[in-house]
C-alpha cells in the first residue's frame, strides 16, 4: 500500500500556494491601478467651475478688479479663494498667519462667490482680511485655488502662488509680507 499523506499534503500546500499568488497578484494590481489613475490627479489646485482663463496669471501681468484702487497700498497680497475649496479650508491656518504678520500688506481675498458668501467663510475659517470681491477667475486669469498674488500699486504681479504651499513657499509669503513692513519702517 503506498503513502498517500505526502502526495495530499503537497497537493494541498501547492493549492495555497496558488491561492497565495493569486491574492498578493490581486493586491499588486489594485496598488498599480490606482497609482496610475491618480498619478494625473494634483492636489494642488481645485478647478472652478466658470470659464476658462484665456491667459493664466503669471508675474509681470496687470491685474483689472473693479472699484479696487491699487495705488492706495504700497502693496496687496490677493487671495483667491472658494467656499467649495477644501484646499482653501485646509490652508486656513496659514492664512490665518498671514492675517497676524502681514504688516501693512492690503489683504485682498476674492471669490467667485458673493462678498456675503466670502465674508462667512472666511470668518468661519478664522480669517480676517482687509478686503473682499467677488471676481470672475477665468477673466484674471487663475484657473484653481487657493491662489495667492502679491500685487504692486500699479496692479502688477510681482509674485504668484498657487495650491496648498509647502513650509518653503509659505516661509517665502511671509518673507515678502515682511519684506514690505522692513521697507516701510526705513522710509
Amino acid at each position: 500500500m503506498k503513502n498517500v499523506m505526502p502526495t495530499r499534503l503537497a497537493n494541498t500546500l501547492e493549492m495555497l500556494a496558488n491561492g497565495s499568488i493569486i491574492i498578493a497578484a490581486l493586491l499588486f494590481s489594485t496598488v498599480i491601478m490606482r497609482s496610475y489613475l491618480t498619478r494625473n490627479v494634483e492636489p494642488k489646485a481645485h478647478s472652478i467651475s466658470e470659464p476658462v482663463a484665456q491667459r493664466l496669471m503669471q508675474k509681470g501681468d496687470v491685474v483689472s478688479i473693479s472699484n479696487l484702487n491699487w495705488p492706495q497700498n504700497e502693496r496687496t497680497l490677493l487671495l483667491a479663494l472658494s467656499t467649495t475649496c477644501h484646499f482653501c479650508t485646509d490652508s486656513a491656518p496659514f492664512y490665518q498667519r498671514i492675517s497676524k504678520e502681514h504688516g501693512t500688506t492690503h489683504l485682498l481675498a476674492v471669490f467667485p462667490q458673493s462678498v456675503s458668501e466670502g465674508e462667512i467663510y472666511l470668518s468661519k475659517l478664522g480669517v480676517k482680511v482687509d478686503e473682499v470681491k467677488q471676481v470672475s477667475f477665468g477673466e484674471l486669469g487663475i484657473t484653481g485655488t487657493p491662489t495667492l498674488a502679491l500685487v504692486d500699486r500699479a496692479g502688477k504681479i510681482m509674485n504668484t502662488w498657487e495650491g496648498i504651499l509647502p513650509p518653503s513657499s509659505e516661509k517665502e509669503v511671509l518673507g515678502r509680507i515682511k519684506q514690505d513692513v522692513a521697507s516701510n519702517r526705513s522710509k
